[in-house]
């Protein structure tokens, strides 16, 4: 018999839900949290309205908001000292993956101890982490919903991905509305990753049906939504749907994992700290053409899922129609769409296919990839 599972957590969706979360802290038991964020979403008055929710729950809480896009182990550190100076009892989560990725990774030391890097991999957690809630501020990494936090390696130079069951929030808030504070720009990186966790899940050698239906969902909304969202602050049909595909895609790869794109974007993100969502951007194409010959139905269910007319294709025709998709989507929005254009040169990538070779998320490929391809893929990818 083969057995699925699927973890999640309670999930609050919908606008306005960011002012919850000082009850959701309280229902957990809590009484004096520990607020992770950062800069731009206390700029955009977010951070605010989560420490005027938690008084009126009758909350004490003490903010730390120096964790930086692409979260570093010293943060981490730092964090959880304060966390047990301020003798805190629970964790709350604010902003997009990188906040909510540290958030995390404080939580896994204040319970744990050691050093963050002793936790890289799979199932290294032993002891119960602090009641987690995480209020989401970008539709993008999926971090509210999912068993991962990927944190630098700072003397190593590379991201580390911690997976456990034990990192998925108690409870997730996604708010619509904290969407309507993002730029363009940043708005089109994070629907870019979006996108590329709903393909990477839909396709991994570990989806299942509970699986696929998120990512499928996830897919045909980021299709439909993505250049709406980023052609407009202001458009809250498309605010929503992006809202609601993040949140799908995230609940498909905490399950099923990811693949070659996101193991390639760690190692390339952790050694030059560029965007996440840029990265996966370029790699995502070419690693589906690459992918593509382990599962050609898959692939031309794709194209079916982003809105293409596949009755008069073949699967390798519809196939191609998915990769060219992709690539159309990213020029109309504006992402990069080669490594040259985020200032990756030929004499730089060449320990990135070692450390993506060691990426957890290289384990769940469609299929497999030597060093050699994927130096590559990377030449192609310049």
């Amino acid at each position: 018999m083969s057995l699925n599972t699927f973890v999640i957590p309670e999930i609050i969706f919908g606008k306005g839900s960011i002012e919850q979360v000082g009850d959701a802290c309280s229902r957990l038991g809590a009484k004096n949290v520990f607020i992770v964020s950062d800069a731009g979403v206390a700029t955009a008055g977010w951070l605010n309205i989560v420490m005027q929710s938690c008084k009126r729950a009758g909350l004490a809480f003490s903010i730390y908001i120096d964790s930086t896009t692409n979260p570093k182990d010293r943060e981490i550190t730092a964090g959880c000292r304060s966390f047990l100076q301020h003798e805190c009892d629970a964790i709350i989560g604010v902003g997009g993956g990188s906040a909510l990725d540290a958030a995390k990774a404080i939580a896994i030391l204040a319970t744990n101890g050691g050093d963050i890097c002793d936790y890289e991999g799979i199932d290294k957690i032993h002891s119960p982490l602090p009641p987690m809630v995480m209020v989401m501020t970008t539709a993008g990494s999926g971090s509210e919903v999912s068993q991962f936090s990927v944190i630098v390696d700072s003397f190593h130079q590379k991201k580390m991905t911690i997976i456990s069951k034990s990192l998925v929030p108690d409870i997730a808030i996604i708010d619509p509305n904290t969407l309507t504070t993002k730029d363009a720009e940043l708005t089109a990186a994070t629907g870019m990753d979006v996108l590329t966790h709903a393909i990477e899940s839909y396709v991994s050698i570990a989806a299942t049906p509970l699986t696929d239906v998120q990512a499928k969902n996830a897919l045909s909304l980021v299709s439909r939504y993505l250049r709406p969202s980023v052609a407009s602050k202001n458009n809250k049909e498309a605010k929503e749907a992006m809202a609601m595909a993040s949140l799908q895609a995230g609940l498909a790869f905490s399950n099923a994992i990811l693949g070659a794109t996101h193991a390639i974007s760690h190692a390339i993100g952790g050694k030059y700290l560029l965007p996440h969502g840029e990265i996966n951007t370029i790699l995502l194409p070419h690693v589906m053409e690459f992918n593509r010959i382990a599962s050609p139905q898959r692939f031309s269910e794709l194209a079916e899922m982003m809105g293409i007319d596949t009755r008069t294709l073949t699967e390798q025709q519809a196939g191609n129609a998915a990769i060219q998709f992709v690539r159309d989507l990213s020029t109309d929005i504006g992402t990069p769409t080669c490594l040259g254009d985020v200032g990756i040169t030929e004499e730089m990538i060449g320990t990135i296919g070692i450390s993506a070779l060691e990426d957890p998320c290289m384990i769940t490929n469609p299929r497999d990839m030597s060093l050699d391809q994927i130096k590559s893929l990377l030449v192609k990818a310049l």
